[in-house]
């Protein structure tokens, strides 16, 4: 119940208020068993949630493989154990703390535990970050703030903190309890405070304007040669809409073209036409073929003027066994048990735009969800961040929701306007603040437009990155080689 209950406070159910205090059975349960024990039943709860957090997959796989069902939940609970390996890795450390030393100093060191576990989990083996504990708050923007500081980390570490100092009323002594509580408190109020003093700042006006296409064209028909003259047909109707307000930028989603555009000199032409009348910029995701047997395919985005292709760049962190496939040379056959398999050909940096209307990057579809990654566009000097992508093999589950929810946190992170263009939805705009301005929902075929601000200036997490992450690292490594030099209980 607690793995579901925390599952829940994520979109689109979106029972925030649940992350608060939902963990704490399961803090209760590690500091009362066995660390054997307690990996188990950590383990299962971390498996629970992502397999309850995840079910949108089943639709994928579902409508775009071959697995039969229910045999395409194997992969689903495949990835969820996984994932439910490094709750069950933190469970069995507080255990072991706890038996070595005390549960007082497990519960001060759950904090820095849970998130030195999500960290790792962001990065190795590729990384796979869905799921971190502060997406849950992505509404509460004055909890957000503190991402500036420490990013989606700083938000996760005051979650656990307050489910720590619950499980320290249950088990402690009364003294050490109101002491936790008294640490917990001050930390949920320093973080309420500084999100509240933030907000209260003068909003920074738009200087950009910026348009948004969201053709809502079923994954199907994407690539469909029958339907790419009615899929032109839409996006470029959308466009001349679009371009009527004479917008300074205006964004397609992810592999928006069904044919590569450098391979479409028509629809190359049809766009700098458009430029020449509207004064305005296009980013066009597009499959980019390059020469070669077999061909380099790359997913990128394109910049195009009234003289062409101006600029690209091509995504650098693929999808797992969506636009790459892990040990190919032995696990290579999968790609013949799904359409959304594929393999493409990683690109090597990122690419700062130039203005006008003024420096901005682009992260592809999966990019935004790792933080270190669009902080290098920002490092390199973007002061508006776009993102594509193509959420449309998710359909109308909870998926594409939970990957809007993380990007008001790269919005706080850098103090960046974010612009989000995705193919069925959900499109938005979203401020510095992390406010979702306007959205499109999904299914809807539309144009959105808005005027949004440029960043001036760096926050903490701009300069110093995962600084916190690696804190919480140090800090778990010393109460893990405290316990060690502790006595067995």
């Amino acid at each position: 119940m607690s793995a579901l209950g925390l599952a829940l406070a994520f979109p689109r159910t979106d029972w925030w208020a649940m992350a608060w205090i939902v963990l704490t059975p399961l803090l209760v349960v590690a500091l009362t068993r066995p660390p054997r024990a307690a990996l188990g039943w950590g383990w299962l709860h971390g498996t629970v949630f992502f397999l309850v957090l995840l079910r949108w997959l089943d639709h994928t796989f579902r409508t775009y493989s071959t697995i039969p069902w229910p045999v395409s939940w194997l992969p689903i609970l495949t990835l969820a154990a996984y994932c439910g390996l490094y709750t069950g890795a933190v469970a069995a450390a507080l255990a072991w703390i706890t038996r070595r030393r005390s549960a007082g100093l497990a519960l001060l060191a759950a904090p820095f535990l849970w998130v030195a576990g999500e960290w790792v989990r962001g990065r190795l083996l590729g990384g796979f970050p869905w799921g971190t504990l502060g997406y849950s708050q992505h509404l509460r923007l004055p909890v957000i703030q503190v991402a500036e500081l420490g990013g989606v980390h700083a938000v996760s570490l005051v979650v656990l903190a307050v489910n720590a100092a619950v499980a320290g009323c249950l088990l402690l002594a009364w003294r050490r309890a109101l002491l936790g509580v008294g640490l917990g408190a001050a930390l949920l109020g320093g973080t309420l405070a500084f999100g509240y003093a933030r907000l209260a700042e003068p909003t920074p006006p738009g200087v950009v304007a910026v348009a948004i296409v969201q053709p809502s064209i079923e994954q199907p028909l994407k690539f469909d040669p029958e339907h790419a003259e009615v899929t032109r047909g839409i996006y470029l109707s959308l466009t001349r809409r679009a371009a009527a307000d004479r917008p300074d930028l205006i964004v397609w989603p992810e592999t928006a073209t069904p044919t590569p555009l450098g391979r479409d000199p028509g629809l190359v032409r049809a766009l700098g036409d458009i430029a020449r009348v509207a004064g305005s910029r296009f980013v066009v995701g597009s499959l980019d073929v390059g020469a070669g047997s077999p061909p380099v395919v790359r997913n990128s985005a394109f910049l195009l003027t009234e003289h062409g292709i101006a600029g690209r760049y091509d995504k650098m962190h693929l999808v797992p066994f969506g636009e790459f496939v892990p040990l190919s040379g032995v696990i290579g056959f999968v790609r013949g048990w799904a359409e959304f398999i594929s393999e493409l050909e990683p690109g090597r940096r990122a690419v700062v735009f130039p203005g006008p209307p003024a420096p901005f990057g682009v992260v592809i579809c999966y990019e935004g969800i790792f933080p270190e990654l669009v902080r290098e566009f920002v490092r390199s000097g973007a002061r508006l961040m776009v993102n594509l992508t193509n959420d449309a093999w998710f359909g109308r589950t909870s998926g594409p929701w939970q990957h809007l929810g993380m990007y008001p946190f790269r919005a706080v992170e850098h103090r960046t306007a974010i612009v989000r263009a995705a193919n069925t939805g959900v499109s938005a705009f979203i401020a510095p603040t992390g406010q979702v301005l306007r959205r499109l929902d999904l299914g809807s075929r539309a144009v959105l437009l808005d005027s949004l601000p440029l960043r001036t200036g760096e926050t903490l997490y701009t300069r110093l990155g995962e600084w916190l992450a690696w804190l919480c690292l140090a800090v778990a490594a010393a109460a893990l080689g405290a316990a060690a030099r502790g006595r067995s209980a």
